[in-house]
Parts: C-alpha cells; sequence; structure tokens
C-alpha cells in the first residue's frame, strides 16, 4: 500500500502545495461541501496506480482540493470500508496520503444509527471516543515507522482541545450539538435490536461502519483529529421500522446544509 499513498501523493500534490494543514473525510450527503471549494480541483481514486476504490452509493470516489476560508483543504468525497473487501492497511491509505501532503489536522464525519434514546435524527454528535467492534484493526500488519510507532496511544484520538473549541464555537452560533461514543460495526448489514441493547449497555451513544479505521490511523500519524455523526435514523429496535440506505441518505441530504455550515466554521475558527 506504500506505493498506492506514494502515488496519490503525487496526484495530489500539485494541487495542494506546500500550506495544505486541513484534511477532511466526507460522509453520506457531504459531498457536494467539497464541490464548493474556492479553485477546487479533484483527482479521482480510480486514476491513482493502486490506490482503492469508494463502491457506496453516494460517495464520489476522489479528492477535492481548494481553498475555504484562504486555507488550502483537501477532502475525501468517499471513504474505504470493511465491508467492501478492502484490507486493514487499504483503509489507512487516505490519511496516510494526507499526512504526506501536509495535514495536521483532520475532521472525520458521518452518518450514524442513533443509539441514546435522547437523540433524534438530524441531530449532530460530536465524537469523544469510540469502541471499535468491527474485529480488525488497520494498523494489524508490518509497522511503518515512518508514520508512527507500532503501538499507539488512540487515549486522544478525538483531541480534547478541539472539541471544547467546537463546543464553544457551537454554543456561540446557537447550534445544538450531542456529544457522545461512536461504536463501529464491521457491517454492511445494519445491527439487529440485541447487539444495539448491548452497544447502549457498553456505552455507545451512536454506531456505524466507518471512521473509527480513520481515526486510529490519524493517531498513528500524529494528526489532531474531531469527529463528527450525524444521526440519521434511530438504530433497530428502537422505532418499528425497517432500516435503510435509502433512508440514511434522505436524512444525509436534509441535514447537509446545516451539517456543512458546522464544517465551515470549524475550518474558520478551529482548525
Amino acid at each position: 500500500m506504500s506505493s498506492a499513498v506514494a502515488n496519490a501523493v503525487a496526484a495530489c500534490r500539485p494541487y495542494c502545495g506546500d500550506d495544505c494543514r486541513i484534511g477532511l473525510i466526507l460522509g453520506s450527503g457531504l459531498g457536494a461541501w467539497a464541490d464548493s471549494l474556492d479553485g477546487a480541483r479533484t483527482v479521482d481514486y480510480a486514476s491513482i496506480e493502486g490506490f482503492p476504490r469508494s463502491n457506496v452509493a453516494g460517495h464520489a470516489g476522489r479528492f477535492a482540493i481548494g481553498e475555504r476560508f484562504s486555507k488550502r483543504v483537501i477532502a475525501m468525497q468517499g471513504r474505504f470500508h470493511y465491508y467492501e473487501g478492502h484490507t486493514p492497511d487499504a483503509l489507512t491509505a487516505g490519511v496516510r496520503a494526507m499526512k504526506r501532503l501536509g495535514v495536521t489536522h483532520l475532521l472525520l464525519t458521518n452518518a450514524a444509527g442513533g443509539v441514546d434514546k435522547s437523540f433524534s435524527p438530524g441531530d449532530l454528535m460530536l465524537i469523544t471516543d469510540h469502541i471499535n467492534f468491527s474485529g480488525s484493526n488497520p494498523l494489524i500488519g508490518p509497522n511503518d515507522d515512518s508514520f508512527g510507532p507500532r503501538f499507539p496511544d488512540v487515549s486522544n484520538a478525538y483531541d480534547r482541545a478541539l472539541r471544547e473549541a467546537v463546543k464553544a464555537y457551537a454554543a456561540n452560533c446557537g447550534l445544538f450539538l450531542r456529544e457522545g461514543v461512536y461504536m463501529m460495526f464491521s457491517g454492511p448489514c445494519y445491527e439487529t435490536p440485541a447487539e444495539i441493547r448491548m452497544a447502549r449497555a457498553l456505552g455507545a451513544s451512536a454506531v456505524g461502519m466507518s471512521t473509527v479505521p480513520e481515526a486510529i490511523a490519524a493517531a498513528h500519524c500524529g494528526l489532531r483529529t474531531l469527529g463528527i455523526s450525524l444521526i440519521t435514523n434511530m438504530a433497530a429496535g428502537i422505532l418499528d421500522q425497517r432500516l435503510s440506505h435509502e433512508e440514511v441518505q434522505v436524512a444525509a441530504d436534509l441535514a447537509a446544509a446545516r451539517f456543512s455550515a458546522l464544517i465551515d466554521g470549524i475550518i474558520k475558527d478551529v482548525f
């Protein structure tokens, strides 16, 4: 995978320059945010030799590079998931490429199912910590010491100081922001009601199928990271209704403007 990372860096470098400190990985419904970057240029994953592909509906599968508030930004419009069959190492490719491009601050976003019964669809949740219930880890295999140590500390994977700054920003703007623990399952099936009861008992506030591998890789690389979940639906067994990807996409699209405004605020006032 190191060659894929090098190829991604070579493809994106002409647009990133030497001052691209901010990276984002955009979840469902947020692809249009990156399209609106000033001077946006894109690099398709498919054009990068050896780089993984994103095959999920609603994920464009490309890097977008441009400026927001005169700050150079690189965003991944589409991420990689275990359930797509990627190796653990492949899931680190985007984060590691960003590290090589000079990124120091990373924002991870996702769509998630609400486990905390006080949550409602449309809520935004600042991730305070995670539970990796995927059964794997993106750092399995030989360690690349140029990125980080064999046994990295992930106790501050979601940077405390940055979280406090986001909470202060949200309070000043009158933006309601939840906080909680994100629990990752491997997918692709949605969780069972029994699994959701377990997740709640273990302290999870929301569940999903992404983000944790990227947060682990970012901690390994020494990136200061934030994570925000959009609660698109209540998890299995809470409401008497079936879960579907279409429901997630509709909810993500409805909340996209509010979520995008929060991202703008983070880039302008926090990063």
